[in-house]
Order: structure tokens, then sequence, then C-alpha cells
């Protein structure tokens, strides 16, 4: 039978074992030691789902020969101090979503699960494609009036959470929140701008590609990526992205890279059908 976690607090775990269609049950296991082994227990059985779902669709045959040819920076890496994002701490997204998933693809690559906690306008199509594994995600659409203790929760057990823009926490509860973070190494991915986040990223559009002159297929979009933040953040700085580029994908904007229509400007519309 499969395995599927489906509610967590911090005094146990329920999943849901599913044998066929028509036949399933959950099972509570309750956390002996109280809620310091909530990490230990969620990332175990994560990491047994997960090399379950990697024998079975043939993905570890891939990630080994991914692994022979080297590992390819990402193209935020010049953004991030240090070239990536460092476990406890807090970036912003500022308010793009395919931006929000291409740092949570980033975020993790190496890791054994991710969360997202009132973000409904994430779609598993769109999260799968940049990257996420969906095998291991657990999604809170609505955290309710309670979304400081949700969040609590999850940074204490998951090491990678994302939070929708809708999502308010007191300024006390942020820095209660930013202490667990230390403690666990779990990163926070805000869609909007998180208080005293270490990283605050903002997005200037530049248009799209492929639409020519009134007619055609979206194929990518060019955006300008600014990064700021404290520490080692503090300095301004900027890179030409393709978010996402024609595969789906984010890269970096090469010189010679086709022109777009001018967003203000007004393109020449024909009759195709």
């Amino acid at each position: 039978p499969r395995a599927v976690p489906v509610a967590l607090d911090r005094f146990g775990l329920r999943v849901r074992f599913i044998e066929n269609r028509n036949s399933c049950f959950d099972a509570r296991f309750e956390f002996p030691r109280g809620p310091s082994a909530v990490r230990t227990c969620w990332l175990e059985l994560f990491e047994r789902s997960s090399e379950y779902r990697k024998v079975w669709t043939g993905q570890q045959v891939v990630e080994e020969r991914g692994a022979e040819t080297g590992a390819v920076a990402s193209p935020l890496s010049g953004l991030l101090p240090g070239g990536g994002i460092r476990p406890g701490t807090a970036v912003g997204a500022g308010g793009d979503l395919p931006l929000l998933l291409a740092l949570a693809a980033l975020a993790a690559a190496d890791a054994v699960a991710w969360a997202a906690v009132g973000v409904p306008e994430l779609g598993g199509l769109a999260a799968a494609q940049a990257g996420l594994d969906l095998a291991t995600g657990l999604v809170v659409s609505d955290p309710g009036p309670r979304a400081a203790q949700v969040l609590a929760v999850l940074l204490e057990s998951v090491p990678v959470v994302l939070v929708g823009a809708s999502v308010r926490v007191p300024e006390r509860a942020v820095r209660r929140l930013r202490a667990v973070m230390r403690r666990s190494g779990a990163v926070l991915l805000a869609a909007g701008r998180w208080p005293g986040a270490d990283v605050q990223l903002r997005v200037a559009p530049a248009g799209w590609t492929g639409v020519g002159r009134g007619h055609g297929l979206l194929r990518g979009r060019r955006v300008t990526v600014t990064a700021g933040g404290r520490g080692a953040a503090a300095a301004p700085r900027s890179a030409e992205l393709w978010l996402p580029g024609p595969d789906g994908l984010v890269g970096v904007v090469e010189r010679g890279a086709a022109e777009t229509v001018p967003s203000g400007a007004r393109a020449d519309l024909r009759v195709v059908g």
C-alpha cells in the first residue's frame, strides 16, 4: 500500500494507507518524545516515501546520470548571498508567483519535503514544471486565524515552507518564527514582503516573447529581478532572466535575445481564422 501524510501537529502524524481505489484506511502515529520528535519523524517518513517513488518511476537512474555530469548553477544564484538560500533564512518573492516557484525549486532541490501555506493560486502542474516534487509536498490552503501556529509547526518539521501574500502574522510571532527557523534550519519563502526577510526580491516585467505583431503564441517572459536585504544581501543586485523561458524554466537572458513588443505599444492586428 501507498502511505500519504494527510495531517501533522506537534503531537502526532496522521497517514492514509491506500491499497487501491476502493480500499484505504487512516492511522495516527503519536510522537512519544513530544514536539522535539516532529522534525525527525516527518523527515524519516518523506525520505522513505521519496526513495520508494524514485525506484518506482525510475527517477533514481536519471539522478545518477545527472550527478555524473555535475551540478548546474541556478540562474538565481547571482542574486543570492553565497549563490544559494541559506538554511534558517527568509526570502521574499515580491508578489511574483513564478519567482516564488523558482525559489522553492532551488531551496527544495536537496530537501525531502516542502509545504505551502495560504497560496491558493498554486497549481500542481505549475509546481511540477518548476521542479517541485508533488509527492513530498504539503498544502495548507487556508491557515485561518492561527497562521502563526501553523507556520511554527511546519518550520519545525519541513525544510522549505512557502507562505502566501494574504497570510498575516503579528510582529511578535515573526520573531518567534525566526527563532524556530534558526533552530531547525528551515527556509521560509514569502510570496510578498516578509518582515525582516534576509533577502527581498522584486520583479520588473519586460514583456513576453512569441506574440509577434498581434498574433502567435506566448513562449517566455523576460523580467529584471533585483535583490536586496540584510547583511550579506544588503548590496543591491540585478539580473535579466527568463521567468519562465521557452522551456518553462528559469534562464539567463543572453545578449541578442529576440526583442518583444513593448507593453505600452499598439501592435497591428490581422484576422487569423
